[in-house]
Formats: structure tokens, sequence, C-alpha cells
């Protein structure tokens, strides 16, 4: 199997993952997101190490740890992710799964752009049309709410993500490692909020364990399995695929939200995401005719 194939199953795994968990994150939509992503953090450190060291990985994380550069950039790569995951947290434990859901239509687009711009991946007029129309459902959202404001949590989601991406395919460095590395370097502060929780007596965790707090623990491999995967597929597919593939996790998210979790779909928000929902069809038949010549 060539490494483009690969990309693509590692890709659609990680997408179809991300569009299942809000059933995760509604489990503990009882917990502080800032606490969330506290166990977030470090339970994802303490199996990243787990795989570190009883793979072939270890090699690589001690050279990343030697370039003072790759460290500067994993930094902003982990700021980057930081945000997406308390945002994301945040939108589900407040009923937001399908405006959460309207950022991950988002960022494939934008996804798309930064490719052209950063990696000069060639952009079809198919692709130009449809990140407009993507840009016009923006500005359509903003006209339905009648007072001028952003979908905040949808743009936040969309742009954090994507540039993570575009940072990680850029740094190209091995998987677990940077993960590792990316948790490593924010993982001070999240001690320091965990400590402030514990002694304000506000932690969800505690000790015996308690249902909650075996759902923390998970947190942890929640985080990391699909990361994994997504850091695979952008060494090994380009940003243009990677952005289509995405609309794998969106959709499944939507569905949930609306199928299982009764949140309410208004006419405004529905005309948005036929908007989104052509501008996918006009990329993805583009891109399907570029696939089969290949």
């Amino acid at each position: 199997m060539n490494n483009e194939k690969k990309g693509t199953i590692y890709a659609i795994l990680a997408f179809t993952f991300w569009g299942l968990v809000p059933i995760y994150f509604k489990l503990v939509s009882n917990v502080d997101p800032f606490e969330i992503l506290i166990h977030r953090i470090l339970w994802s450190i303490l199996f990243l190490s787990l795989l570190l060291f009883t793979g072939k990985s270890f090699e690589s994380f001690i050279l990343i740890l030697k370039d003072s550069k790759k460290l500067k950039i994993l930094f902003i790569s982990a700021l980057l992710v930081s945000v997406n995951w308390l945002t994301f947290i945040w939108a589900i434990a407040n009923n937001k799964i399908v405006e959460a859901s309207l950022g991950y239509y988002i960022n494939p687009l934008i996804s798309v752009f930064l490719g052209y711009i950063f990696f000069n991946e060639r952009m079809t007029k198919q692709q130009i049309i449809a990140i407009i129309l993507a840009f016009l459902a923006i500005m359509y959202q903003v006209y339905s709410f009648g007072n001028g404001n952003l979908p905040i949590i949808s743009l936040i989601l969309a742009f954090s993500f994507a540039f993570y991406g575009l940072v990680r395919k850029k740094i190209q460095v091995e998987s677990i490692s940077g993960l590792l590395i990316e948790t490593l370097l924010i993982s001070p502060f999240a001690l320091i909020y965990l400590a402030y929780l514990i002694k304000t007596n506000q932690n969800a965790f505690t000790i015996p364990l308690d249902s909650t707090s075996w759902l923390l623990i998970l947190a942890g491999l929640i985080t990391i399995i699909p990361l994994i995967w997504f850091n695979l597929a952008t060494a090994k597919i380009s940003m243009m695929k990677l952005g289509f593939l995405q609309y794998i996790g969106p959709s499944l998210s939507f569905l949930l939200a609306v199928v299982v979790y009764n949140e309410p779909l208004n006419l405004n928000k529905l005309i948005t995401f036929i908007m989104i929902w052509v501008a996918l069809v006009i990329f993805s038949v583009r891109f399907k005719k570029i696939s089969v010549t290949q």
C-alpha cells in the first residue's frame, strides 16, 4: 500500500472518530470545560509516553528535544490545538454541536486555501468557487443574526484546526513524538490550574475513582488516537485532500446533534449548512476527477 492510500485511510479513521466524539463529551458535560482540557493534556502525556517507550519513536523524540526551532513551532501548534479542544468541549457542553459542526465544515476550505498559499497546491476554478460560496455562507450567518455578530465558535474551531494542520505539515515530525512534546509544552499550565481546582475543592476528578473520574482518564485516549491518525495523514496526503476528507467529521456530528440530541435547527442555520454542502459538492466533484486520472 502506497503512502497516498495509507494517508487516506488514516484521515478517514481520524475524521470518523471526531465525528462521533460528541457522544463522549456529552457524558462529561457536567464537568467544567477547563478541567476536561486539563485531563486531555495530562492523560495524553501518560498514554503517549507508554507508546513512545514501547515503540520506535524514542530516537526521534530526543532529536526534536535538541532542536530549539522545532520546539518553538510545536509550542505554537500546541496552543492552537488547545484553543480548538477547549472551544469544542465548551460547545458540546452548551448544546452547540450544530454550531461546532459548522466550524468543521468551514475548516476544510481554509485548509485548501492554506495548501495553495504555503505549499503551492494547485487550486481549480471549482475549488475557488467553493471557497467563495463558503465565505458567502458565513456572511449569511452574520446577516441572519441581525445584529452583526459573527458565528464565533464556528470560526475559532475552523481557523485554529486549519492552522494546526498547516503547522504540523510544515514541521514534518514523527507523529507520537510530536504529540507528546506538544502536550508536555502546555502541561505546566494544566498542572497549575489543576492545583487551583484541588485547592478550591472544585475538581470533578476524585480518588477513589467514580464514573466521572474514569471518563476523564479516557480523555487521554479520546484525544491521542484520532490525533495520531490525523498527523500520520498530514505527512502523506495533500492539504486539499485532507480538507476534503474532513467533511466526514462534521457530517456525523451534525446528524448526532439533530437526530440524537434534538438540537434546534432553524431555517437560517439550515440555509447556511446547505450553502456549505453545495460548496462541498462543487469541490468534491472536481476532486474525484483528479484522483481518477492519477
